[in-house]
This record gives C-alpha cells, sequence and structure tokens, in this order.
C-alpha cells in the first residue's frame, strides 16, 4: 500500500498546504429596454436593444467539468497522500484536507483508486482543452473546512463535520461529490458537439457512475445503528434536493440497503423482499438524473436556488471560466 501511495505522489503531488442550463447552448442576457424617447414629434420610439448571445464552447463547458474534477482530485488526493494537486496539474489553494487514517485495506485501496482517477480526469480534460485550442482555468481556491461545516449545519447533521477524522466521515464525505458529478456531466452532454469530446465525456461520466456506486454500496454496508450512515448520507441527500432540485428529493435517490423477511429462491417471485437503492437514477426508466450547469453550482456553493451569487460554499471565490453564475 504505501508503494502505491507513493506511486501516486510521484504522478504529481504537491506537499502545499458543482452551463447556464442544460437544454441550451447559448447564454443570452437582455441589456434593457428601451424606454419610449422624449416627445419629438414624430412618434417614434427607441426600440429595446439586446447584446448579443454568447456562444458556449465545448472548451467552456470542459473548463466547468474541469472544476468539479479539481475539487474531487484535491479531496481524495489529500485523504490518501495528505498533498494535493501540484502546481503542473493546475493545483491551487485549498483549505483543510489530511490523510484519512483508514480502518480497512480494502476502503483505502479503493481511496488510493479514487485518487488516482480523479487526477486522471483532471490531466485529460487539461490535455483536451488545450487540443480544443481553448484556455485552460488553473484550480479555483477551495475550501474543505468551511463547507463541510456549513452543509453539515444545513442538513441537521451537527455544528462540524470533518470527512477526514475516520473512515466513515470519508465516505460520507466522498459521497456528497460523487453523486454530483453523475448528474453534472449527464446534464451537460446535450451540449457539447464535438462527438469525440462528447464520447469521452462519458466515458468520464460512466467512471464517475462506478464511483457513486460503490461509495454508496460501501455506506450501506457499514451501516450499522451505532453510526447511523445511511440516515446521515440520506440528510446530505435531502439537502443536494433542496439547493439543486427545486426544493425536494429531485433528481436524487436516498439510500437505502433494502431488507428480506424470508429467503427468495432465485428462480421464484421476489415477494419477501425490499429492493436495496443502490443505484441514483429514476424510478421509471432507471436513468441517471440530469442536473443544469446552475442546479450544480448551487449545490457547489451552497446556496438556495434563486441565489445568484457566484461564489460560496466548497469555491469561496467562485469557479474558474466562463460559466460560474447560477441563472435561477
Amino acid at each position: 500500500m504505501e508503494e502505491t501511495l507513493s506511486k501516486i505522489a510521484r504522478m504529481g503531488l504537491s506537499r502545499r498546504g458543482f452551463i447556464a442550463g442544460a437544454g441550451t447552448a447559448t447564454v443570452a442576457a437582455l441589456a434593457g429596454c428601451g424606454s419610449d424617447s422624449a416627445n419629438t414629434g414624430t412618434g417614434t420610439t427607441t426600440p429595446p436593444t439586446t447584446t448579443p448571445a454568447v456562444t458556449l464552447t465545448d472548451s467552456d463547458i470542459l473548463n466547468f467539468a474541469l472544476n468539479l474534477e479539481y475539487l474531487e482530485a484535491e479531496f481524495y488526493l489529500r485523504a490518501v497522500t495528505g498533498a494535493g494537486i501540484a502546481s503542473t496539474d493546475g493545483g491551487g489553494t485549498v483549505t483543510g484536507g489530511t490523510k484519512v487514517t483508514f480502518a480497512t485495506p480494502f476502503i483505502q485501496q479503493l481511496a488510493v483508486e479514487l485518487a488516482a482517477s480523479e487526477l486522471a480526469h483532471v490531466r485529460a480534460i487539461r490535455a483536451t482543452i488545450s487540443s480544443l485550442g481553448g484556455t485552460v482555468v488553473a484550480a479555483p481556491a477551495i475550501d474543505f473546512t468551511n463547507a463541510f461545516n456549513a452543509l453539515a449545519s444545513a442538513a441537521g447533521i451537527g455544528s462540524s463535520f470533518n470527512p477526514f477524522a475516520d473512515q466513515n466521515s470519508f465516505l460520507l464525505g466522498a459521497a456528497v461529490f460523487e453523486d454530483v458529478g453523475v448528474t453534472a456531466y449527464t446534464g451537460a452532454a446535450a451540449l457539447l458537439t464535438s462527438k469525440t469530446v462528447l464520447s469521452a465525456a462519458a466515458g468520464i461520466q460512466a467512471t464517475e457512475a462506478y464511483h457513486a456506486a460503490t461509495v454508496r454500496s460501501l455506506i450501506a454496508y457499514n451501516n450499522t445503528t451505532a453510526n447511523n450512515l445511511v440516515a446521515t448520507f440520506n440528510k446530505v441527500v435531502t439537502l443536494r434536493g433542496q439547493l439543486g432540485g427545486s426544493g425536494s428529493t429531485t433528481y436524487e435517490t436516498p439510500l437505502s440497503a433494502g431488507s428480506a423477511t424470508a429467503a427468495v429462491a432465485l428462480n421464484g417471485p421476489v415477494t419477501n423482499v425490499t429492493p436495496a437503492t443502490i443505484v441514483a437514477a429514476d424510478s421509471t426508466n432507471s436513468l441517471a438524473f440530469a442536473r443544469t450547469t446552475s442546479q450544480v453550482l448551487h449545490i457547489v456553493y451552497a446556496t438556495a436556488p434563486g441565489t445568484l451569487t457566484a461564489s460560496g460554499g466548497f469555491f469561496p471565490a467562485g469557479m474558474n471560466g466562463t460559466i460560474k453564475t447560477p441563472t435561477a
């Protein structure tokens, strides 16, 4: 394990210290309506003027995703190594995040894999933006300490929460990000114009879905009456739904390990089993939920729908790039 950690550290780690909407690819702003002109006797009025529509490029959308990948990579890298993203990979200023003391080798090994995976996503997206001729944004300032404390308080978990304190706390912290990543990539897919970029983004979305399902499974598997992991996670689910899903658990699936009152034959009817809800998807077609960029921003900024501020939560100075302010 130490050899693996050292290998990740050599991948470029440093020892320093949530598209305006998923249904459109443009953002148009009304500059203002002209009032009636002064009475000149001509009966003419000044027509309203608008600013030109700003077309979002694939690079803009990828930079939005890159901000989220920076966040995830910093979380996992700090959990397994105590260090974050190197400056050569665009790393920036991070508040909070220490090496986790894992209780079981398997979950530690998973954390190492997730760290390597998210760092690979950062590097892949940066390379793709460069290949498109776009400008790669550096990582924005990230705050784990105050963001997790604020979310814990708002969710009714407690006045503070440290996801790096122990293994169970790490799982809960990881679960905060992973479901959001899946919904963000699903929502942004329709905005991309390049089939090549879309294919790559779909690959990352699928990987994020693997991450999310694994973390949700481990929370359910390790739940006890003493640690109440599932109940705590579902408080996070409720809050995320309120921040990014119109005041309810829309776009969210509360976690359940299911139950069975009797053994069920594999070839017989499933009558005594309550199914688990590990998979976060709609109940009709079992499709992954999709969020607009505004909904994602509200979650990572920890702001309510309708609050159009461009900072807060995990990004105290806001995200970097064109897409950084909620529009609804």
